[in-house]
């Protein structure tokens, strides 16, 4: 007897019910008729081929844009017992060769790689030997110029549907105008598509907009207040680590994410997060797709995400679970510029991808007419200050040749390292005597590397780390002393980048057949940027019916917790002047206190009705500022 879906649901997933239109989708895609789901942010997309997957014979070919995203799916598919794999970059020939034979004789499900690799000839090969149930076209809207992460290489899927005619294909988004929504189907060559849209509504989900020049001190307001899980979104690395720091040194437990930390690092910090030994992560966008915890209840974006789309996807992390939650946008007049400066001033130009297209292959000794399938590891900012390149600018020239399908980029911190002893163990023992404080380290080491006497073997800073029970950085310098003592000799070298060529090294040629993509996408780039500052502006429309209008989405009923919707109802109820001075007054009786801790002993006070009561208090001379600001009570 066969599964029904809900089976499969309870089984592998231990469900004991799908949730909205989701089943519908699944039994669209059962009854094989080509299907576009657009489900919003933790509406469970990758449910509806995973399942599917797993009640037809044969295997599911899933494309997916993200590697990250890819092999996060298949680390949680295999915990489950489902057979699956992803083809990771830049892998040699004979193991994507090996990768490939697998599917077709060892009974796998699902099969994950990206758009570009339908450009590859024997992955178009091994496909055609395979025993296809399913395509399932994720992220689908990078399909459509329109979309709001074009990538051309999904164009190859239209042709390379024509050699799987009969097997159906689900394409995937959470967000997606109609217009998009269109093009998708155009463009995926879709038959008779049947199509399934959930609301964008989110009923629990608090889309506030606060102004706030000290953005440190309200972020502890808003963690000392809202205790459960967060994520607050910045946009440098830099940032996030500062954030981050900040908290921790004032009592909120906190990680740091970004695309900088190696693979062990970020799977830790996710650990850590996700099973709640951490409340807050401070992350760059390169922790998003694949989050799967519902029950995050704070989203604080401390800078201005770049478009509506982004901002609706990295809100929409919060309240999956259903119960109360809120998504917080803290915001400056100077924050505009900002935005400017960091997406609209360094779009780059045809010309200016031209320069750095020639100069990356130059930077890597490519032969013209070379260079196809070979992958680089390199440090960016070694490259720019090669030739004098702006480093932002020259990263968006990067993400354009890596959206126009002629190269890979891959942001990652690789450090290869290898590590042999050199001395004898008993001569080790007397190093460590007289040098206390590192042994917890070196005997971490030897009980998970053995064979490190004989012979230099790769080690993980990571795992190292853990099992001794202190930072990465300090086991970076305890490897340095020790090579430095001729106690050990330390390999280790640093990158933060890799490209994979594409296409063969054509210089103009090569620009030139993808020119007018790079202004179409500019033009969509400075739209949507627009967007976000109509959105911060507009603060007399509810927040969620502003989002719905920009999907296409009608929604008549204010959501009542917005921003915009909390300040409608205080405006009608006032707070009372004199009861909020009488307040004031009491609470300095006691003893001195900052504008921050008044803030949160009158909390829910709007923080415009303290301010405007300490002002007149001050003007009234009743109260004073100390040197220290602080205020307190005159004599």
């Amino acid at each position: 007897m066969s599964l029904t879906p809900l089976d499969v649901l309870k089984k592998y997933w231990s469900y004991d019910t799908f949730r909205p239109k989701q089943l519908e989708i699944i039994s669209a895609v059962l009854d094989k008729r080509d299907t576009f789901a657009l489900l919003p942010t933790g509406g469970g997309k990758s449910i509806c081929y995973q399942v599917p997957a797993l009640i037809n014979e044969g295997i599911v070919l899933v494309i997916s844009p993200l590697l990250s995203l890819m092999r996060d799916q298949v680390t949680q598919l295999i915990q489950r017992g489902i057979k699956a794999l992803y083809i990771p970059g830049g892998i040699h020939y004979n193991d994507l060769d090996t990768l490939l034979d697998n599917c077709i004789y060892g009974n796998y499900k699902l099969l994950y790689l990206s758009p570009e690799r339908l450009q590859n000839e024997l992955v178009l090969a091994r496909l055609r030997q395979m025993n296809i149930s399913l395509i399932a076209v994720d992220e689908a809207h990078c399909i459509s110029q329109w979309g709001h992460d074009f990538r051309p290489a999904y164009r190859n899927i239209a042709s390379f549907r024509k050699d799987f005619s009969d097997i159906p294909c689900i394409a995937l988004t959470a967000t997606a105008t109609r217009n998009v929504q269109k093009d998708i189907v155009d463009q995926l060559a879709m038959h008779e598509a049947v199509i399934i849209r959930d609301s964008f509504e989110r009923k629990n989900l608090g889309y506030l907009i606060l102004q706030e020049e000290n953005k440190f001190g309200r972020l502890l307001r808003i963690f000392r207040k809202y205790t459960g899980s967060a994520i607050v979104y910045v946009r440098s690395r830099k940032t996030a680590q500062e954030y981050s720091s900040f908290l921790k040194a004032n009592g909120i437990s906190s990680h740091f994410y970004h695309g900088g930390l190696g693979n062990g690092e970020r799977q830790l910090y996710f650990e850590d997060w996700s099973s709640n030994k951490v409340q807050v992560m401070v992350a760059t966008s390169a922790f998003g797709m694949g989050i799967d915890k519902a029950a995050v209840k704070t989203v604080v974006h401390v800078e201005l995400p770049e478009s509506l789309e982004s901002y609706f996807q990295e809100a929409g992390r919060a309240g999956r679970d259903g119960t109360t939650a809120r998504s917080i946008i803290l915001y400056t007049p100077s924050d505009e510029q900002r935005l400017n400066n960091q997406f609209l001033n360094v779009l780059p130009s045809v010309d200016y991808v031209k320069k750095v297209y020639k100069k990356l292959n130059s930077y890597f000794q490519i032969s013209y007419g070379e260079g196809e399938q070979e992958t680089f590891r390199f440090d960016f900012m070694n490259f720019c200050n090669a030739y004098n390149f702006k480093t932002l600018i020259t990263f968006n020239a990067l993400q354009l040749l890596d959206r126009n399908s002629v190269l890979i980029l891959s942001q990652e911190f690789y450090r290869k390292s290898t590590l042999q002893f050199i001395i004898s163990p008993v001569n080790l023992t007397y190093y460590l005597i007289k040098n206390q404080g590192i042994d917890t380290v070196v005997k971490s080491i030897l009980r998970t590397y053995g064979g490190i006497y004989d012979q230099p073997l790769a080690i993980d800073h990571t795992v190292i780390a853990k099992k001794a029970g202190v930072n990465l950085g300090f086991i970076h310098t305890i490897l340095l002393q020790l090579d430095k003592d001729d106690i050990a000799i330390y390999n280790h070298t640093n990158y933060d980048s890799a490209v994979t060529f594409l296409v063969q090294r054509e210089d103009d040629l090569t620009i030139n057949k993808i020119a007018k993509h790079i202004k179409a996408q500019n033009t969509r780039k400075i739209n949507q940027v627009n967007s976000i500052k109509e959105y911060l502006k507009t603060a007399t429309v509810c927040r969620s019916i502003q989002l719905l209008d920009y999907f296409e989405e009608k929604q008549v009923v204010p959501c009542g917790i917005c921003d915009v919707c909390i300040n409608r109802t205080r405006n009608t109820q006032k707070p009372n002047k004199k009861l909020i001075e009488s307040k004031l007054l009491d609470l300095l009786k006691l003893k001195e206190h900052t504008s921050l801790s008044l803030s949160e002993a009158l909390a829910p006070l709007p923080d415009s009705a303290i301010i405007n009561a300490l002002k007149n208090l001050l003007a009234t001379q009743k109260i004073q500022i100390t040197s220290s600001n602080t205020y307190k009570l005159n004599e």
